[in-house]
């Protein structure tokens, strides 16, 4: 019986998580953590029976301490209570889905009370991979990745051990705005922005691909997971997603994943790697596949990606203040408190202002995030 903690439970990639827990039938939930959604999670807590619970606000932690009288469940709050989530010693790999760089700390607990991670939270390699990669060799601790795009190109790298890698071919969709340009977006609302043509994801996620700042976020965490330059990293936008990444080796030979959309398939496979086991849903039928589609992306219209690379290129603390930049701005834009297309100029805008630490400290890192978040409420 395998057993896991969920960062995240009511999320997209949480609930999905307790799904393949559903289908399998043979892992134990030790713990969740949840925001906000408590009726979700009085659910999951119901069904699922785990031993501590993390709800991060600590008024809705009390109501829901006062729901839950009659089950035996430790109720812990804010961020104490979601490192305690990840550290419960029964756990033994913990999926962070958590959004934003609130998953740092508790990642860094984790691994350090020696559980593996299966990744969901990108922000925590993006603005952390330097402390976090050589904590997880430290500790001989695997990181499982789970986005879509990295589990392929994790799956095209198994039995290639000591092959040089040539290239990584990230695959986007190109979003609900793939061939738009500039003055196309200058009207675009939430509604439009929320109508990702191939995936269901948390609606965060779903801007972040709309302005391909999600691809760009992934190209740095990939820099991380799998030790290559960021220029070795080539996005290419496959709009059917039907290849979800590639690996081009040093002879020539490209090794791709492929599959239908389905978030469930990554999640399962970092949570048995390296054993495969069945899936429900669909397949590809590749009699009715007539073709498959690549294009170069647009980094002129979709200038956020231009600016990951950038802060990739330059690393220390400037991935913090694009991913943060990027954080608060797609919350206020979901707020309708900005444009659409401010939500790059205000990430450009931060980074342009940052003096950069090359190699900073957790605490520095923390730092960058709060002062990037008052650049922008100072703009107001």
């Amino acid at each position: 019986m395998k057993k896991i903690a969920i960062l995240g439970s009511t999320g997209s990639i949480g609930t999905q998580t307790l799904e393949v827990v559903r289908e399998n039938g043979d892992i134990e939930v030790i713990s969740l953590a949840a925001g906000s959604n408590t009726e979700l999670l009085e659910q999951q807590v119901r069904e699922f029976h785990p031993q501590v619970v993390c709800v991060y606000e600590e008024e809705k932690a009390r109501e829901f301490r006062e729901r839950l009288k009659d089950v035996a469940v430790r109720i812990v709050t804010g961020m104490d209570g979601l490192i305690e989530t990840a550290c419960v010693p029964e756990a033994e790999i913990v999926v962070t889905a958590v959004v934003g760089m609130i998953g740092i700390r508790p990642t860094i607990a984790a691994i350090e009370a020696g559980k593996d991670i299966a990744l969901a939270n990108k922000e925590t390699l993006v603005t952390a991979g330097h402390l976090i990669i050589p904590l997880a060799r430290e500790k001989g601790i695997r990181i499982l990745p789970v986005d879509s795009e990295h589990s392929a190109i994790f799956q095209s790298l198994q039995g290639n051990a000591g092959n040089r890698i040539q290239k990584i071919l990230l695959t986007a969709s190109g979003g609900p705005f793939r061939g738009k340009r500039e003055e196309d977006l200058l009207n675009v609302k939430v509604e439009d922005a929320l109508k990702h043509p191939n995936w269901s994801m948390g609606r965060k996620i779903t801007i972040d691909s709309s302005t391909m700042v999600n691809k760009g976020l992934e190209v740095i965490e990939a820099k991380w997971l799998f030790d290559v330059e960021i220029d070795d990293i080539q996005v290419v936008v496959q709009p059917q997603s039907v290849i979800h990444s590639m690996v081009e080796y040093e002879d020539g030979s490209v090794i791709a994943q492929l599959g239908t959309p389905d978030m469930k398939l990554p999640i399962q496979y970092a949570l048995y790697y390296p054993q495969r086991r069945y899936l429900p849903g669909d397949r590809l039928d590749f009699w009715s596949l007539t073709h498959l589609d690549f294009e170069k992306p647009d980094m002129d219209t979709f200038y956020g990606l231009s600016l990951a690379y950038e802060a990739g290129r330059t690393g220390g603390s400037l991935p913090t203040v694009f991913n943060a930049a990027n954080e608060l701005a797609v919350a206020m834009f979901l707020n309708r408190e900005i444009t659409y297309l401010e939500i790059v100029e205000i990430i450009e805008d931060c980074m342009r202002a940052h003096h950069n630490i090359k190699s900073p400290s957790l605490e520095q890192i923390l730092t960058a995030e709060q002062e990037t978040y008052e650049r922008i409420r100072s703009r107001r």
